[in-house]
């Protein structure tokens, strides 16, 4: 084992944690100390760590989104809050973060998935939140997705199911209008390796 070495710069650590709400989200006040004599109180939000896949269709060159009411938006824009996004969800006790994406994606649209390819695990604002996202790009027959909504009546959820474009999203997102940055970070990821699907034509 390496000894450790007597100059090195202490790590930061949390010194400090009180609770201030324990709801959907948990709000923590901690006290951090930097390890250079300087300490900083922060709040932390934890709601768990949650799985996004955008689901795409080869052959038609469409994608698999969704569209429902998001209280972050609503909450700084008005309007009606609706928010055009990948389906996504929170990791529940004792599942992967693929095995998320794919309940998720059946709960939220009907649609059945086969592989899911990886593409990041990241932390979506890590000055506040501790939760970790897992991305995924998966391919499905998407022809007679799209219409009603799906979603769990006991969370609220309403959503609409929505067939778009490839082409159009990469409209969308060069034009600063994909407002949802997993959705964004999925569909730049999926033009960066497949950019032939994303041709009008």
């Amino acid at each position: 084992m390496p000894t450790p070495d007597p100059g090195a710069p202490a790590l930061p650590r949390i010194v400090s944690r009180r609770r201030l709400h324990g709801g959907w989200n948990r709000l923590d006040v901690v006290e951090i100390d930097l390890g250079d004599g300087v300490s900083i109180v922060r709040e932390v939000v934890d709601h768990g760590d949650g799985a996004a896949a955008l689901v795409f269709d080869p052959l038609r060159r469409t994608a698999l989104m969704v569209r429902q009411v998001r209280a972050g938006k609503l909450d700084r824009e008005g309007g009606d809050g609706l928010m055009l996004e990948v389906p996504a969800g929170l990791v529940d006790p004792g599942e992967v973060p693929a095995e998320t994406a794919r309940r998720e994606i059946g709960e939220e649209t009907g649609c059945v998935v086969g592989e899911l390819r990886p593409v990041v695990v990241a932390y979506p604002s890590g000055g506040s939140l501790s939760e970790r996202l897992s991305l995924f790009l998966a391919e499905a027959d998407l022809g007679s997705a799209g219409g009603a909504g799906f979603g769990l009546a006991a969370e609220g959820e309403q959503i609409e199911v929505v067939i778009v474009p490839l082409a159009e999203l990469a409209a969308a997102a060069d034009a600063g209008n994909v407002d949802d940055l997993k959705s964004f970070a999925l569909i730049q990821t999926l033009r960066l390796r497949r950019p032939e699907l994303f041709s009008a034509t």
